[in-house]
Order: structure tokens, then C-alpha cells, then sequence
């Protein structure tokens, strides 16, 4: 399957035999996941036909056009955009079939169980044990920072399994059932006030071994598919002209005149453009992609993400003046996703503050471009061949 207009007829198809308007929701995104138009690049039969990538986009704006639902992205955005990748290149068959179709219609929420209080910039570090017992594995840990863990049905989960090995070569990776007995999440309130993070303790948590992604001791390497597709998502999503942080500063410069001085024109000028640089070199890494997995050029695209995101939200208070002070909730409540731009200036700016940590710091992302997009010499590291039980912590 490699013309439009083939994939246009299936939407045609599609659309007939399930119409928007009188079609239950979840079962037209069912159906469109049958039909191979879910994600036209992956597999017949997995939500896909084998087609390129770069279709996928004739597919979207085709269904848009007729008021087909979707299936509301920002909210399944771990799932959709780590989870689902890494299940398809080291899932098992059986793997596939039971996890990517109700991940993609929206019927199962996923969360990462990655980050620890003490291992986050050294992931590698981590220390949550997973013992096996039989055709099971016992996991004891404390993990951090875990969007969307209080909606969270499954969780992708690295944890220690020889500490013996160092520290990158003794871990394993696993689906984890959050409704599991020994599963406890609790908030994080952040400073905007809100807990869309959170800590999760894992006590004496069974895993069958058959939730096992890739084999025992590689989990590092199958880690690496989940972070570089979690770069990818978070800078280099796709937006119109205009789309993410900069919208709402262009929209109240154009309709305050007051509010304008020569200093602030020459900023947003200058972030306009960058924004825009940046919109346009994630169009080229999305069509870089059709040729395969992502790569290290995607730690490039949320450091800039998260740089521009943090100018242009000060820019806006800045812009706003006394007005920027204001922030209008501080309720602590616990989101089902982030709204950048549907809240206001305040809430902006103070959100903004964590780009440059999820995800991967930018100092840590800042020596990956380095070393393995730049070829630059990698720093000198003594705790690469140490056992992961005799390092200092």
C-alpha cells in the first residue's frame, strides 16, 4: 500500500461504512483501527498496511475533514507515542495483539515507571529490584515523576535485574498492571499547583515474565527505543503556523497595542522566527523518520522545545505586565493532560519550567547531541564496567 489515493478509498470506505455522525465514538475508532488506518506505517493487522509514514497525514486530514473522532492524542500521548513503538519492535506477537489496539483507541491509558528519586539524569543508575520467581518476577521499588499514573491502567517499567552486571547491562524492561496489589500512586503537587505527576511504590509486585519486553539483561537497549520515540513526541509534534507557545503571544501583541514597546517587538521577532525554525525542522525529522527509527537528532528538537517554550512564556508575562502577575487557580487538582495554551499566561510560564527536565534534562540531551549527532569525544566516565551493587550512591 503505497499510492494516496488507495488510502483515500479505504477512508471512503471507512467513513460508509461507519458514519461520524451516527457512529458510536470508540467503535469508529475500532473500526478505522481494523481497517489499517490507525498508524498506515506499522503492520496489516496491528492498526496498520504497511504503507509509508509520510501518509499518514492524508489519512488524518481526510478523516478531520468529515468529522471522524479521535482518539484525543494529548491524553494517551505516553501510550501513542512510547509505549506503542517500543511494544512493536520487541513485543512478541501475542504482545502486539492484546496491548496496541485498545492503546490507540484510548481504552487503556500507559504511564512510564522510569525515573527514581535516585537515578533521573543517570537512568541507568536505577535501583528497583525484580527478582524472578518462577514464571513470574517480584518487583520492590520506588519510581518518580510519573505522568498520568492515577489514570494509568499499564505502565512500561525498567527495573534492576542482576545487580552484579553494571549498571546498564542488568536491567530489564516490563509491561506492569497498575491495578496490580502492591501498586500505590500518590501526587505530586507541583508549582503550578496542580499534580499531574507522580511517585509510585512498587511492593512485592507480581510480573509474569510473559510481560516481559526483549530479553532478560537488555533492557537498557530496549529503553533506548522508548526515550528516543519520547523525544520525538515532545519536540518534534506537529503544529501549524503559529501552533504551541508563540499563538497566544502573537494573538495578544496583534490585539493590545498598548501593551507594545521596541524592546518587546525586537524579542518576539526573534522568537517568532525561532519558532518557526523549529516547526519546520520537525516537519523534516517527522519525514526522516519514514526511512526508520528515531535518532539521536531527537534529543535536538526537545532541547529546543523546551528553550523556546520557557523565552516566549517569560516574554508573555513580560508582554502582559501587571496583568502577568495574575494567575487565576491554585487549586490542586489532578489533570488528565497538559493544556498549554488553553490556560492562561501564569499558568504557562510556571509549566514551562519543566521542559527542560521531563523528558530528559537538556544538560543530559545537550551531550548526546554532542557526542553521538556531533561526534564530539564522549566524556570520560569510571562506572561503565564497575558492578551495579559496588558503585557509590
Amino acid at each position: 500500500m503505497t499510492d494516496a489515493a488507495q488510502l483515500l478509498s479505504l477512508v471512503s470506505e471507512l467513513l460508509a461504512a461507519k458514519p461520524p455522525a451516527t457512529t458510536d465514538p470508540v467503535d469508529f475508532l475500532k473500526a478505522r483501527f481494523d481497517a489499517g488506518l490507525a498508524w498506515v506505517h506499522y503492520p496489516v493487522g496491528l492498526g496498520g498496511l504497511d504503507a509509508p509514514r509520510s501518509l499518514q497525514p492524508v489519512v488524518d486530514a481526510e478523516l478531520a475533514a468529515a468529522g471522524a473522532p479521535d482518539n484525543d492524542p494529548r491524553r494517551i500521548g505516553i501510550g501513542l507515542g512510547m509505549a506503542a513503538p517500543t511494544i512493536l519492535k520487541y513485543g512478541t506477537e501475542e504482545q502486539k495483539r492484546r496491548f496496541l489496539r485498545p492503546l490507540w483507541v484510548g481504552g487503556e491509558v500507559w504511564c512510564q515507571l522510569f525515573s527514581e528519586p535516585g537515578a533521573g539524569s543517570d537512568l541507568a543508575a536505577l535501583g528497583t529490584r525484580a527478582v524472578r520467581d518462577g514464571d513470574t518476577w517480584v518487583v520492590d521499588g520506588q519510581k518518580v515523576w510519573t505522568s498520568s499514573a492515577h489514570l494509568a491502567r499499564w505502565a512500561i517499567l525498567i527495573a534492576r535485574t542482576d545487580p552484579e552486571l553494571p549498571k546498564h547491562q542488568g536491567i530489564s524492561y516490563f509491561i506492569c498492571d497498575m491495578t496490580d496489589p502492591g501498586v500505590e500512586v500518590r501526587p505530586l503537587r507541583q508549582i503550578t499547583g496542580e499534580a499531574e505527576f507522580n511517585e509510585v511504590f512498587l511492593t512485592g509486585v507480581r510480573i509474569p515474565d510473559t510481560h516481559r519486553l526483549g530479553e532478560v539483561g537488555e533492557g537498557w537497549k530496549v529503553a533506548q527505543t522508548t526515550l528516543m520515540n519520547e523525544r520525538v513526541s515532545i519536540g518534534g509534534m506537529r503544529l501549524p503556523r503559529e501552533g504551541g507557545m508563540i499563538g497566544p503571544v502573537a494573538r495578544t501583541w496583534r490585539e493590545r497595542p498598548e501593551l507594545r514597546t521596541h524592546d518587546l517587538h525586537q524579542r518576539l521577532l526573534t522568537l517568532w522566527v525561532e519558532a518557526e525554525v523549529a516547526r519546520l525542522t520537525g516537519e523534516r525529522l517527522r519525514q526522516q523518520l519514514v526511512a526508520g527509527q528515531p535518532g539521536p537528532e531527537g534529543s535536538g528538537m526537545k532541547l529546543a522545545f523546551a528553550r523556546l517554550n520557557q523565552e516566549i512564556s517569560g516574554l508573555e508575562v513580560e508582554l502582559l505586565d501587571q496583568e502577568g502577575l495574575l494567575y487565576s487557580d491554585w487549586t490542586m487538582r489532578r489533570p488528565e493532560l497538559v493544556d498549554f495554551t488553553g490556560r492562561d499566561a501564569g499558568y504557562r510560564y510556571l509549566r514551562s519550567k519543566g521542559n527542560s527536565i521531563e523528558g530528559g534534562t537538556s544538560e543530559v540531551l545537550l551531550n548526546i547531541v554532542a557526542e553521538r549527532v556531533l561526534g564530539l569525544p564522549a566524556e570520560p566516565r569510571n562506572d561503565k564496567d564497575v558492578a551495579w551493587k559496588d558503585l557509590t550512591r
